[in-house]
């Protein structure tokens, strides 16, 4: 490998973490670490969530650089679209359907795992436009580009981990009192459905997405 090329793939490392840490990934990510009664928990909300966003991430841009084909910019917008109704649905649930240390140990730790990382898959598909077209303009090859692509997977699986035991801090410390745990559970549950909406109102309204869709 060349010296150039080492510092592309050092610099989509550090990309990655950075794109780990978007608003719309921590705050997607923070429902499900508010479940978490013990550290560790919450540090795998982190890795699940990076496993699935790098899975998709590579797979449609793989299929993208071998095809030479592009994100047409309504197809991009409409994943992008998905984001806001998931963090919507996880503000509900968090706000709504709060379930005590006690109710959430039979299956909570599987359930907690598979829903991370079916968060970091969404994400996935909407960052997939972005990312493929920062790899093409990075690479020149199909096994750079795969390269290229599973470094900033790794980045962000890296920069979600730490954020995410960080994040589960309070709510581990909180377990045995169950009314601040609510609290800051349905609190987190609020910013993810408040920030959810302005994500679908930008999309739509402001970037004119829901014309877009009109024939």
């Amino acid at each position: 490998m060349t010296t150039s090329y080492l510092s592309v793939l050092f610099l989509g490392f550090i990309l990655g973490i950075k794109h780990s840490l978007e608003p719309d990934h921590v705050i997607a990510v923070s429902t499900i670490a508010s479940k978490s009664k013990k550290l560790w928990q919450s540090t795998l909300a982190g890795v699940y969530w990076g496993i699935g966003h790098t899975i998709t991430l590579f797979i449609i841009g793989i299929i993208f650089i071998l095809l030479k084909g592009e994100f047409s910019t309504i197809w991009a917008m409409s994943l992008e679209f998905l984001v806001g109704i998931m963090l919507v649905y996880l503000g509900i649930s968090s706000m709504f359907f709060y379930k005590s240390y006690v109710d959430q140990q039979q299956g909570g730790d599987k359930r907690s795992t598979l829903k991370s990382m079916f968060i970091g898959l969404v994400h996935g598909l909407a960052g997939s436009a972005a990312m493929i077209l920062l790899t093409m303009s990075s690479v020149s090859t199909v096994w750079e580009g795969s390269l290229f692509i599973l470094l900033f997977g790794v980045g962000t699986i890296i920069g979600m981990l730490g954020f995410t035991t960080i994040l589960g801090i309070p709510f581990v410390i909180s377990k045995g009192k169950l009314g601040v745990n609510r609290f800051l559970t349905k609190s987190a549950g609020a910013v993810s459905f408040l920030f959810g909406v302005y994500y679908i109102y930008n999309l739509g309204i402001t970037e004119g997405l829901f014309q877009m869709w009109m024939p």
